[in-house]
């Protein structure tokens, strides 16, 4: 099992968070860049507290984040472990001021997902997942008093609870819906005699799969490594899967191209 401490990622994640919040209470600018993307001063200052946060606690465990993503494929390749970090995902979202956007951080063992944290600050919902532990939801997260890895999962809630509904439930993007997205959901519906779709945006379109709250998330269109690594996980440890479209196999990462292909999530 892994040594990394649960608690340490819990209070890195939270610290984003704060800095996340204090530019969401403002006016603020956004650029865009390369890719039509947009970023804000929000997005930078919670990368450099989540560098500066895992550096302390982790300094020999390499940090690939979106807003450091211009380590060379020749110095990544042969990374046996290495922190993947999206600090703000779902800036749209953020712009937007809906607030679903989220903090993600994952540990890359192997190539496949470790750990993964994601912090929801607005909503205050530290998700998380361990290999051997399992998967987690902290609600409330800022305000509760952690002493332990222990007493975290001890004062978390097990995912996914039980499911009330016998509709089948398809999460979808709120910002980038589909035609191959819609037709899953149709062809769903083809088979089942409710099919609802779920909105969210950003990575907590993973926690509410593991959360039990949806039972498919498709994604047929582009992402990055540092948006699925945090997310597939905690589908994981939930006893979900995430699969690459191409070829039904499981998603891995530190490729050459971080531009993920599209992929299935199921609980």
């Amino acid at each position: 099992m892994s040594s990394i401490d649960l608690t340490k990622l819990l209070k890195i994640s939270l610290d984003a968070g704060k800095e996340i919040l204090d530019v969401y209470a403002q006016d603020f600018d956004v650029e865009t860049k390369a890719d039509n993307s947009p970023l804000t001063i929000a997005d930078q200052r919670a990368h450099n507290v989540i560098v500066k946060g895992l550096k302390a606690a982790y300094a020999d465990i390499p940090i690939l984040s979106e807003e450091g993503a211009e380590i060379p494929y020749k110095e990544r390749k042969d990374w046996d472990k290495f922190w993947l970090v999206d600090p703000l995902d779902g800036t749209k979202e953020f712009v937007k001021k809906n607030g679903e956007f989220t903090v993600n951080i994952a540990l890359i063992d192997g190539n496949y997902p470790e750990i993964g944290a994601i912090y929801a600050p607005v909503l205050d919902i530290f998700y998380y997942g361990k290999q051997g532990v399992g998967a987690f939801k902290l609600e409330q997260a800022s305000e509760a008093v952690i002493t332990s890895e222990n007493d975290l999962v001890e004062k978390s809630v097990r995912l996914p609870e039980a499911k009330d509904s016998n509709s089948v439930n398809v999460v979808a993007s709120r910002s980038h819906m589909s035609d191959d997205t819609q037709a899953f959901i149709d062809q769903l519906k083809e088979k089942h005699a409710q099919v609802d779709v779920v909105s969210a945006g950003s990575s907590l379109k993973f926690c509410l799969v593991a959360e039990g709250k949806a039972d498919y998330y498709p994604r047929y269109a582009p992402t990055m490594e540092w948006d699925t690594g945090a997310g597939q996980a905690i589908i994981e440890t939930a006893g979900g899967k995430v699969i690459r479209h191409e070829d039904n196999k499981r998603f891995y990462y530190n490729r050459e191209n971080l531009r993920n292909g599209w992929f299935l999530v199921q609980l």
